[in-house]
């Protein structure tokens, strides 16, 4: 599975379970670490959690399952490491706080 493909099952995952705010970061020719990060919110920490967990199980069923997922006790930030994806989770009021798209100085783009 290529990275536009997985991209496309992470924001299909994302969109089932009503994550809010989706946006896609492309860091290809950025870093190395991805090739994309999606950064998304969620309404309360079992929303986070049950996204992380559609995102484990639909990858995983793809056939590329997950290398990591960090934050499964947080009740604000949960990272959903894919490889050539990062998925972040936040609550809105984390997600302002710690401002990744603007971080990255890059425009987000919708989803």
């Amino acid at each position: 599975m290529n990275a536009n493909e997985l991209k496309t099952l992470v924001l299909a995952s994302l969109e089932d379970l009503k994550a809010v705010n989706i946006q896609t970061i492309e860091l290809a020719g950025k870093t190395d670490i991805a090739d994309y990060m999606i950064v998304a919110s969620g309404t309360s920490d079992r929303h986070l959690h049950a996204l992380a967990g559609k995102i484990h199980d639909d990858s995983k069923a793809a056939g590329h399952p997950p290398l990591g997922i960090e934050g499964e006790d947080s009740r604000d930030w949960v990272l959903v490491d894919l490889g050539d994806i990062i998925v972040h989770l936040m609550r809105p009021e984390t997600r302002e706080l710690y401002a990744l798209e603007k971080l990255w100085s890059l425009p987000p783009t919708r989803a």
